[in-house]
């Protein structure tokens, strides 16, 4: 049990840093978007990142360099400018918030919840790399506790954060409301873009 308890505000206090993932996320349930799936897709995807970090960190750490951690620094920053760019083309447009879950499909959103996981570094520091190495002398009855308890910190803050922001949805209905939200968005992905970018210059 403590072992969990530890696995469970260890997670949390790495997960609760503002990123682009749980932005995403956020947008969505503003959106009532797909809300399920994008809460379930990010969760899992914890999940088997912080079993994989906790169960061979040691070996797939000698693998790592810093060709492989600017490859997916690159990547990041081509997703976030493609993201960006969707986001001013259709600022000035008129969302339907009644009919825009008919327009875009789960398979979609499914897709677009993969790459702002899996293309964030972040999401492997604190998963693969922090968590994996944190725990990497414990025991394999520890691991398994301490892997449960960052896990079911995942879920309950992906759903929490989706969930409130699909209540608090209503008070978005104000398409000039919208509007901002949308400029707070590409300020804010910008911003983490620059941040890459100088990431990858000083490396």
């Amino acid at each position: 049990m403590d072992f969990l308890l530890l696995g469970f505000f260890t997670g949390l206090s790495l997960i609760l840093a503002i990123g682009a993932q749980n932005i995403f996320v956020i947008e969505q349930g503003l959106k009532r978007q797909h809300v399920f799936l994008v809460c379930l897709v990010c969760s899992i995807s914890d999940l088997i990142l912080i079993f994989f970090g906790i169960f061979i960190f040691q070996l797939f750490s000698k693998y790592l360099n810093s060709t492989i951690d600017l490859i997916f620094n690159i990547a990041l920053v081509i997703f976030l400018l493609h993201f960006i760019y969707s986001k001013i083309k259709t600022y000035n447009t008129v969302a339907n918030f009644d009919t825009d879950l008919n327009r875009i499909t789960s398979f979609n959103i499914f897709l677009k919840t993969l790459g702002f996981t899996y293309l964030n570094p972040h999401v492997y520091s604190d998963t693969v790399f922090f968590l994996g190495n944190f725990s990497k002398n414990f025991l394999i009855s520890q691991k398994i506790f301490f892997g449960i308890g960052a896990s079911i910190a995942s879920f309950l803050f992906f759903f929490s954060i989706g969930y409130l922001s699909k209540y608090f949805s209503k008070f978005a209905k104000s398409y000039r409301v919208w509007r901002l939200i949308n400029l707070l968005v590409i300020i804010f992905m910008t911003t983490i873009i620059i941040f890459v970018i100088m990431n990858i210059i000083k490396a």
